[in-house]
């Protein structure tokens, strides 16, 4: 199979370009090649396939096999890699995902490859039961729960993918993730488990995120995780509408726009290597 190792602020995932390769069982090959002693070593691997309806079709699998539903991060380096490889021209491209279309608007560097990438996220979703949380509330925001006998406050969203945000006061550079993120993840309130990200407020334009993801573990960037939390942010009164986000691997600017209600997502896209690997 040949494969294509890229990452958006170091969440790292193997491509593979399904125009040419078929992969049979997806969930069997992500986690073979995500095993960073035996494999290539990634947070999971993302299918780029024809679409009947867009530009492109991506699909998604997370380190432990499971499908989600989308990935910011690596919507941004399929924009690089359909571009860079020549299989568009265009520098505005729809993409077909689990969670529906997203456009992405690709910016060219100096050597006329993708540099970065904005990508319409489309709207929040809000909704308890789409999120999906259990709740008999409009919204959840600022809710209590119960993790590991300590009470946290989160609010729910869903950019596609669910995500529960935590605004703490505690440092979260020496927060426990490792040990706190299962139990967000599994928590009886989240019916298919839930992406977790844990968040102090710097000022009304930046935030210092890390995030648990469903299915993976603590990675270096979430991008979907990126956009739950500023809209989180605006919720709980806590951020502006425009808001850099810092993550382990690097920065992201998310705009939550007031007009259309759409979440803008504005960050890198970098090709590590090609290879070729036996499945």
């Amino acid at each position: 199979m040949r494969f294509t190792k890229m990452h958006g602020i170091s969440n790292d995932y193997v491509y593979v370009n399904g125009f040419q390769e078929t992969v049979a069982n997806p969930g069997d090959v992500a986690v073979k090649v995500s095993d960073r002693h035996t494999g290539i070593g990634s947070d999971g691997l993302v299918l780029i396939l024809p679409s009947e309806s867009c530009d492109f079709r991506m699909r998604m699998f997370n380190a432990d096999g499971s499908e989600a539903e989308m990935c910011g991060n690596a919507s941004r380096c399929v924009g690089k890699y359909v571009y860079d490889n020549g299989l568009t021209t265009k520098t505005s491209v729809t993409l077909e995902t689990k969670a529906g279309v997203k456009v992405l608007d690709l910016h060219l560097g100096k050597d006329g490859k993708v540099e970065s990438v904005t990508v319409d996220m489309g709207e929040p979703i809000l909704t308890p039961s789409l999120v999906p949380v259990v709740s008999g509330k409009d919204k959840v925001v600022a809710e209590p729960i119960e993790v590991k006998g300590k009470m946290y406050r989160f609010s729910a969203v869903s950019m596609g993918n669910p995500h529960a945000v935590v605004f703490m006061e505690e440092d979260v550079e020496t927060f426990p993730l490792e040990k706190i993120g299962p139990d967000f993840e599994n928590h009886p309130f989240f019916p298919r488990r839930t992406n977790t990200e844990f968040v102090n407020v710097i000022d009304r334009q930046h935030l210092r995120m890390r995030v648990w993801e469903r299915g993976a573990g603590e990675t270096m960037a979430c991008g979907t995780g990126a956009c739950a939390t500023a809209v989180a942010a605006v919720l709980n009164g806590l951020t502006d509408r425009i808001v850099t986000l810092k993550l382990n691997g690097g920065d992201l600017l998310i705009r939550w726009d007031d007009e259309s209600n759409h979440v803008f997502m504005t960050g890198g896209a970098t090709t590590v290597f090609e290879g070729n690997i036996e499945i």
